[in-house]
């Protein structure tokens, strides 16, 4: 009986041991994952950042306002999220149970994720606008009304979430292993947790899905009467399918998954297994990245810009080898204004449907 006792607790021991290897080893491979989009989306947003901090030819000052909030929220992602979790997952005991630590940073990704959400939904108002309403759009977006909407965005997902940040609030807060965040447990408050769906994804969602697919049967509608009267424009690539539709496809693939987790855990308390849950906890953070792709690499203009920022800093690195690769002097190049200061509102207004990416227009 004494070597059965023996025998029966070395086996548990060498198990647990083969656990926590294994667990090491998804952690070092998790970890890995989340430096990695961390890297990517750092570097995406701030080429981003260098160039619509100047002025890009054919968008409107709105738009620049919006889309500088837009990458904002996006760099959250990759200098707050990300540095903020893997510095708890370093130094929390996984045995202790929830802190005050794990609610601030719980509140602090709750927040960032919601701003993206409201940020992505006020973009596609603002083009919805500026495609149907081109006349309007001075009067129904001014730059005061532009800047409420961002400041809304800001400010209104930190007030909703901010029962989050309290140690003894109305919903816990635990360190989860699988996804290496801290977690809201939503099944300990599923009233305050469906409504936090109800006020965030679900609004979000109708206006970005009604607002892109309004714009694109617009565009669509266009493009069969420019076909119908054989435009000599006609053979260029659908625009419309290009741009809405991938950002369309890549929000509802980064942010569903999350929110039918979220919704799982706090109907029926149980969590998903742990792959799953470390994929839908971080997938939303690659939006960051693709909004980087769908909303300024795709647009022409943007690139262009893009290319001269390049070709100015490799003039002031290194001079020798700007010359040697061809480029240009900055001196060289200029821009000028064709329309007068008095015309702003008319600039404004085609700017604006510019920034969509000429969906309705063949200028």
């Amino acid at each position: 009986m004494y070597t059965t006792l023996n025998l029966s607790t070395f086996a548990d021991s060498n198990l647990s041991d083969h656990q926590r290897l294994q667990e090491l080893s998804h952690r070092s491979i998790k970890v890995s994952i989340i430096v990695v989009l961390g890297v990517v989306i750092t570097l995406g947003n701030i080429a981003v950042l260098m160039v619509i901090t100047s002025s890009v030819d054919g968008w409107s000052r709105n738009s620049r306002y919006l889309l500088l909030s837009l990458t904002a929220a996006d760099s959250a992602f990759g200098l707050l999220v990300m540095p903020l979790n893997l510095w708890v997952s370093l130094l929390k005991d996984y045995t202790d149970g929830p802190d005050a630590l794990c609610h601030v940073v719980a509140f602090s990704n709750a927040t960032v994720y919601s701003t993206c959400m409201y940020t992505l939904a006020t973009i596609s108002l603002e083009r919805y606008i500026a495609v149907f309403y081109p006349l309007q759009y001075t009067t129904l977006m001014t730059r005061r009304r532009t800047l409420l909407l961002i400041a809304f965005s800001w400010c209104f997902p930190p007030f909703l979430l901010l029962p989050i940040s309290f140690p003894d609030g109305i919903i816990e807060v635990h360190f989860s292993t699988a996804s290496l965040v801290c977690n809201p447990s939503y099944s300990s408050n599923v009233g305050y947790s469906l409504s936090l769906t109800c006020f965030i994804f679900f609004p979000c969602s109708v206006i970005m899905t009604y607002a892109n697919l309004r714009v694109w049967c617009a565009a669509k509608r266009q493009r069969l009467k420019l076909r119908k009267y054989n435009c000599a424009r006609c053979s260029r690539h659908d625009v419309a399918s290009r741009v809405l539709v991938p950002v369309l496809a890549a929000y509802y693939t980064c942010w569903t998954p999350c929110m039918a987790a979220m919704i799982y855990n706090a109907v029926s308390g149980s969590s998903v297994p742990e792959w799953i849950e470390f994929v839908v906890v971080w997938l939303p953070t690659s939006n960051g990245f693709l909004n980087c792709i769908f909303y300024f690499w795709i647009n022409r203009s943007f690139r262009r810009k893009f290319h001269l920022v390049l070709q100015r800093l490799a003039l002031a690195a290194c001079p020798a080898l700007a010359n040697t690769l061809g480029c240009c002097s900055t001196s060289k190049t200029h821009f000028v204004s064709v329309i007068p200061d008095n015309n702003n509102s008319v600039h404004e207004r085609s700017s604006s449907v510019s920034s969509t990416c000429t969906l309705l227009t063949l200028a």
